[in-house]
């Protein structure tokens, strides 16, 4: 098994987490974003939903593309309906 998933509540305006995990006779830190980013689109763009929903795709897609190379992402949260910002969580590469 490479990994186990341990919900661990994190702080939404919180930057940063630090989580220690002994594997064996290793103890291991990782450190865990939970970020906030737009998930709107601009009313001009937007002809019907399968486009609203190509934007979206598109516009996360650029986001994850450009974030800090340190970091892997490791969940898309799936946004409520009418949604403002979508979260995602990454880890710092080890």
């Amino acid at each position: 098994m490479r990994e186990i998933c341990i919900p661990i509540p994190i702080d939404t305006g919180a930057e940063l987490a630090e989580v220690e995990v002994k594997i064996g006779h290793k103890n291991l830190k990782f450190q865990y974003r939970l970020e906030s980013f737009p998930w709107e689109v601009d009313d001009k763009d937007i002809k019907d939903g399968i486009t609203e929903d190509l934007l979206k795709i598109y516009k996360l897609k650029k986001t994850i593309v450009d974030y800090d190379r340190d970091w892997e992402v490791i969940q898309i949260y799936t946004p409520i309906d009418k949604a403002k910002f979508i979260q995602i969580l990454f880890r710092k590469k080890q």
